[in-house]
This record gives C-alpha cells, sequence and structure tokens, in this order.
C-alpha cells in the first residue's frame, strides 16, 4: 500500500510535462496554465511535508495516511471534471496537500511494523519501482491522450486515480497497522502556512507577470510574497519547533548543499518541462511520440542512479560534481544539434544527448542529498532529511514556473527558445560547481537509499 501511494504521487507528478499542452487547448489558460499545473501540485506537496510528517506523528501514520489518500482521490477526480483552468489549479493544490499527508507516513509505517534487519529488502524494492513509475508515468499519460478514451481527452490521466486509489484505499484500511500518535508532537501551524502563502505569492507574481506583463498585480503579490518569506524566517528564528532546525543552517556542509540542490532541482525540472514543450510545439510530436522521445532521459536517470548507489560512501561529493559537469555536457551536445538541425532534428539524434543530461540528473539526484547530511549531528537527521526532500519539491516548483518563463518569453521561434532555455539551466548548472566543493566529502555510512 505504501509503494503503490508512492506510485500515485510520482505519476501524478510527471504526467503534466507531457499533457500540459493538450490541457491548455482544451479548456484555455495559455501559458499560465502550462506553468501552475506542474509548480501548483509540487508547491503544495513541498510546503506541507514536513507538516504532513508532524501530524502523523501527533494523530497517528495510519490515520492520516487514509486521510490523505481519500483526499487524494477526491482531489484526482476535481482534476478529472474541471471544466475552467482556475478549478484545475485549485484541484492540483490540493493533490499536493493530500499528497503531503500520505508521503511521509509510508517509511514511519514500514520502520514500526518491519523487522530492522529486513527493513532494507522493503527499502530495496523502492528504487526500481520509482525509477519504472518515471518511465511509464509519462508513457502511459501520452497513451491515454491519444486513445481519447469515451472521447474524454486528458481527462482520464486524472480519473484513473479513482481506480488505483480505489483500490489501495480499502487495502490499506485492512492492512495497515493501528498507532495511537503521540498527541504531545508539536505541528508549528503557523510557519507552515507563513510559507505556503509566501511561495504562492511569489510564484502567483511570476507567473502573472510572465503571462500578462509586469502590472501593479504582479508586482504586488511579489512583495507580498516577500513579506510572508521574511516573517517565516522570523517564525523559523523563534518558534520552539521549527519547521528547519536553525542549528542546520550554521553547518556549513548542508547549507550548501540545500542551496546546490534548490538550483539543480529548479533548473532541471524546468528543463524537463520546456522539453516536452519544445517537442510538441517544435517538433510536432504527439503526446505519445513526446513521452517516448523522453525515455532515453528517464533511463539515463534510472541507470545513474543504480550505478551511483554504492559508490555514496566512497566518493561523496566528486559524484556531485561529476553529475553537474556531464548536464553540462549534455545541454551543449543538445544545444548545438538543435541550432544546426532546427525543427528537423530527428528522433534517433536526440536520444544521446537526452540520455547524458539523465546520466548527468540521475547522478546528481542520488547523492546531493545524501552527501549533504554527511556530517550533520545524529540528533539532526530527521529533521535534516525532511527538510531536504520539502525544498527538493518546492525547487520542482519554482524551477517548472522559472525556466517556462524563460522559453514562453523568449521571442524568435522555438528553437531559439529552447536554446536559450539550456542556456540558462548551464548557466545556473555552472554558478553551482564551487558550491559541490563545500559539501561533506562522503555520505554517512548508516545513510543510503
Amino acid at each position: 500500500m505504501i509503494l503503490a501511494a508512492d506510485v500515485l504521487d510520482l505519476l501524478d507528478a510527471t504526467i503534466t510535462n507531457v499533457a500540459a499542452p493538450t490541457i491548455t487547448r482544451d479548456i484555455g489558460g495559455g501559458e499560465s496554465l502550462v506553468q501552475w499545473l506542474g509548480a501548483s501540485y509540487a508547491l503544495a506537496l513541498g510546503a506541507l511535508l514536513v507538516t504532513g510528517g508532524r501530524l502523523g506523528d501527533k494523530y497517528g501514520r495510519r490515520r492520516l495516511f487514509l486521510l490523505g489518500l481519500a483526499g487524494f482521490v477526491t482531489a484526482s477526480l476535481a482534476c478529472g471534471l474541471a471544466g475552467h483552468p482556475t478549478l484545475l489549479v485549485l484541484a492540483r493544490l490540493a493533490q499536493g496537500a493530500c499528497a503531503a499527508l500520505v508521503i511521509p507516513q509510508g517509511f514511519g509505517i514500514l520502520a514500526a511494523t518491519w523487522p530492522r534487519e529486513r527493513l532494507g529488502q522493503a527499502f530495496s524494492l523502492f528504487g526500481p519501482v520509482m525509477g519504472l513509475s518515471a518511465v511509464g508515468g509519462p508513457i502511459l499519460a501520452g497513451f491515454l491522450i491519444d486513445a481519447d478514451l469515451a472521447g474524454l481527452g486528458w481527462r482520464p490521466l486524472f480519473l484513473i486515480n479513482l481506480v488505483l486509489g480505489g483500490a489501495a484505499l480499502p487495502a490499506a484500511y485492512r492492512l495497515l497497522p493501528r498507532d495511537p500518535g503521540s498527541p504531545g508532537t508539536v505541528v508549528d501551524a503557523p510557519g507552515s502556512a507563513l510559507l505556503s502563502a509566501a511561495l504562492l505569492a511569489l510564484l502567483g507574481g511570476l507567473i502573472d507577470g510572465s503571462a500578462h506583463g509586469w502590472t501593479a498585480r504582479p508586482l504586488t503579490l511579489l512583495l507580498l510574497g516577500l513579506a510572508l518569506a521574511a516573517a517565516f524566517c522570523h517564525r523559523q528564528r523563534t518558534a520552539a519547533h521549527p519547521l528547519i532546525q536553525p542549528s542546520l543552517l550554521r553547518n556549513r556542509g548542508f547549507t550548501s548543499g540545500l542551496v546546490l540542490g534548490i538550483v539543480v532541482f529548479a533548473t532541471t525540472a524546468g528543463l524537463l518541462y520546456v522539453l516536452s514543450l519544445f517537442l510538441q510545439h517544435g517538433l510536432h510530436r504527439s503526446p505519445t511520440g513526446t513521452a517516448l522521445a523522453l525515455v532515453p532521459l528517464t533511463a539515463g536517470i534510472v541507470v545513474a542512479s543504480l550505478a551511483c548507489h554504492g559508490l555514496i560512501h566512497t566518493h561523496g561529493r566528486r559524484l556531485v560534481l561529476a553529475g553537474l559537469l556531464v548536464i553540462l555536457a549534455g545541454c551543449a551536445h543538445l544545444g548545438l544539434l538543435v541550432a544546426h538541425s532546427g525543427t528537423d532534428t530527428g528522433a534517433w539524434a536526440l536520444v544521446p544527448p537526452l540520455f547524458v543530461i539523465g546520466l548527468g540528473m540521475g547522478t546528481g539526484f542520488g547523492t546531493i542529498y545524501d552527501v549533504t547530511i554527511g556530517d550533520i549531528a545524529p540528533e539532526e537527521a530527521g529533521s535534516a532529511s525532511g527538510s531536504l526532500n520539502a525544498v527538493q519539491q518546492l525547487a520542482n516548483a519554482v524551477g517548472a514556473a522559472a525556466v517556462t518563463t524563460v522559453y514562453f518569453r523568449t521571442t524568435g521561434g522555438e528553437v531559439r527558445a529552447l536554446t536559450v532555455s539550456l542556456t540558462v539551466v548551464a548557466i545556473a548548472t555552472l554558478l553551482c560547481l564551487p558550491l559541490a566543493r563545500l559539501l561533506p566529502r562522503k555520505a554517512p555510512e548508516q545513510h543510503g537509499h
């Protein structure tokens, strides 16, 4: 049940990469909706992930798992029935919020119920299954859109969760162990609310300004977001139980990894979006053709993640540095290819650069945060892990909005839009190279995924 919930989360996080152009053609929303579709889900998930874990500790993990899964299925129904862009974005926000209740409970339930000596066996299933889901999610999205089941177009992408989640919910009710929770656990609700509101205002201002011009409304949203972000930072310094322990931010290795992770995850999330847009708008691929064209990139992520798993403890930050350099090489190759061939770029010509970019992403994805916690105190490990996972989701939201803004605002056609976007990703990656040398040398021996 826990694995099934994680698969649902990953599928819904990736399907809009392929589906966004089709959805906007059907219900409108234009560039703004393209940016909000992925960003809204990741924003809600990231902003509430730590709070969701604390709520599970307080009220019981089984209760929060069931509540979150039921809410996720309901929000998926709302997505599938949405007839207006605003309703769809609100439903995506609800999906992400419910996922933030489900995801943190899984590992806690496993740790509490499985014998310690078998935990490694249980966790070992997640890597391959998540890898297959990452590959299969966009392909499934493309197939369902092109199949146009019952004339519903893109809507089965979300309505299928009623079948998957509907099967998982009664099974989870029967199988998951009851736990009373710990009523004394403190949840920083004001901090979580400030963080969510700040990010919502900042993203709203960024997307509105990029789509409709920098009038008073987006500028006001940005200023409001900055003010709320400042209030959140003040809350973290003064709260008795902050979302992020202040001692973590005084650790140079941790803060370097935090900043590096934000930049890397943001730029790569945005890059995945613009690649899908270029394939559909520039090369006129169908949704299925787009998903299949991106398989080499996803395969590179899976291959590199598996290959690097056993090297984290021996090579540490050198793997992170290698991943950044490989991403740079892949972006350079792809940029030169597209600049030369333009909209005549063939499917097979895209395979090598996309695979190389995937190798770089997989090398970095699997190691940045493992290495980041290499020299923190054991009592800080839980807070550090939860904070980093939340920040990764928030970076995905910001990146999906920021890089697609560059793509949409670049004039001169789809080819130039992609090359400029690749240049921005490359520059951001270059700026991360010095940060990689500030990371701890190795990941902790007891840690690993």
